[in-house]
């Protein structure tokens, strides 16, 4: 029987997972053909962070090397972007003018990062942090200049910030909001957090508002000045302030996009059955993931019914966080913040730098907050995950699951 074409845009780690879980299933069904953008194999995107930080190199985050494309028989179109999709003749055209034929689509575009619209966002040395060439050009920068300033004190800020100091640079955090990570870390999580990455020698300016990004008469940025008039230099700008799902190709296919392509239980956008989109790019009942874990789960549903079995759905998921700095542990998911109807446990103690906030409602574990001791995060999160009642267990439930299994009870 003569094969059916699948196409699959972008190249990442949610598109490459579908494809991997495809080819357990059914290695035969398929004539395969990639499109990324980037001039890259596929490679670990959340393991950027050590690559910048010096403790892993590039070639030790790549997933799948091209010599996995040329066993697998899929046709690779590294560095080419696709700028057109042809839904009744069904084809993709990239930028270098190569098409492909399909007769189902896979679309993996995966987001692109928001830059602040401020005056001197286009000068030299303020850039995102998304991709290898990011990473790149940040590691030249720190060797050749001295001050970076990082906006945005999320995840990927501190771990951008913490990257830039250990090649040597003096970084300063700048973020609008009153504490750090806010989205996954309570106030008394996040002061903890900021005391430990200012004794490594990060600076923060917190509640702190862009007004301008100031260059020099080289074309380059030299500053970045606040609402306030005051001003911090910086040769380097990153911008880490959230990123969007990258939908321009589906709109223009005529897709349905609302925060991202519209897709059902089975990963399949709702506008067109042939074509699938799982990742970053994809809304689901609402919401678009930006973690890994969801878009696996997403990528089994989808080589699911790719390969024909049609069994599986995607239900949603839930999300927890961690950081990628070494020595600092911290873990959140769930309600952590808490609210009308919910109790807390709370377990703090600042000298040893620990602190552990567990939020309950109806006898079930809804929400977890842990900084310094992490090693119960695991189990909390299977609690969380599970709904399961925690009345029988509750006096235990703050000093984790091994002392639960063997018994040990504070003294």
């Amino acid at each position: 029987m003569k094969k059916l074409k699948l196409v699959m845009v972008g190249n990442g780690m949610a598109g490459v997972r579908t494809i991997e879980e495809l080819l357990k299933i059914d290695p035969s069904l398929y004539e395969i053909t990639i499109f990324g953008a980037e001039p890259h194999p596929n490679y670990n995107r959340i393991l950027l962070s050590p690559v910048l930080a010096g403790e892993q190199t590039l070639d030790d985050i790549v997933l799948n090397p091209y010599d996995w494309y040329h066993d697998h028989g899929i046709t690779l179109h590294a560095g080419k972007k696709v700028v057109e999709i042809d839904r009744i003749r069904r084809k993709v055209r990239s930028d270098d003018g190569t098409e492909a034929h399909y007769d189902r689509l896979l679309l993996c575009t995966g987001s692109h990062p928001f830059m602040l619209p401020v005056p001197g966002k286009d000068l030299q040395g303020v850039i995102a942090y998304r991709d290898i060439h990011d990473t790149n050009t940040m590691i030249e920068t720190a060797a050749t200049h001295r001050h970076a300033v990082v906006i945005g004190g999320g995840l990927l800020g501190l771990e951008a910030a913490n990257g830039l100091m250990q090649r040597g640079m003096s970084v300063t955090v700048v973020h609008v909001n009153a504490w750090l990570m806010e989205r996954q870390l309570d106030d008394v999580a996040a002061r903890l957090l900021q005391h430990s990455l200012e004794a490594r020698g990060l600076q923060f300016r917190l509640g702190a508002q862009t007004q301008e990004l100031v260059g020099g008469d080289d074309g380059r940025v030299k500053a970045v000045r606040f609402k306030d008039g005051t001003e911090v230099p910086a040769d380097l700008v990153v911008m880490a302030v959230g990123v969007r799902p990258n939908t321009e190709l589906a709109e223009q296919a005529g897709l349905l996009v609302n925060r991202g392509i519209v897709v059902n239980d089975t990963m399949q956008t709702v506008t067109d059955p042939r074509i699938w989109s799982v990742g970053e790019c994809a809304t689901h009942r609402g919401t678009a993931y930006g973690l890994v874990a969801p878009l696996f789960e997403q990528a089994q549903v989808a080589a699911n019914h790719l390969a024909e079995f049609g069994i599986a759905r995607y239900l949603g998921s839930h999300t927890s966080t961690k950081l990628k700095v070494t020595g600092i542990d911290l873990f959140s998911a769930g309600n952590f913040m808490g609210g009308e109807g919910t109790e807390e446990i709370v377990l703090s103690d600042p000298h040893a730098g620990v602190y552990k906030k567990l939020v309950i409602q109806d006898d079930k574990l809804i929400g977890a907050c842990l900084y310094g001791d992490t090693v119960d995060g695991g189990w909390y999160f299977k609690l969380l995950r599970e709904r399961s009642s925690v009345a029988a267990i509750r006096d235990q439930l703050m000093f984790g699951d091994s002392s639960r299994q063997s018994g040990a009870r504070p003294a």
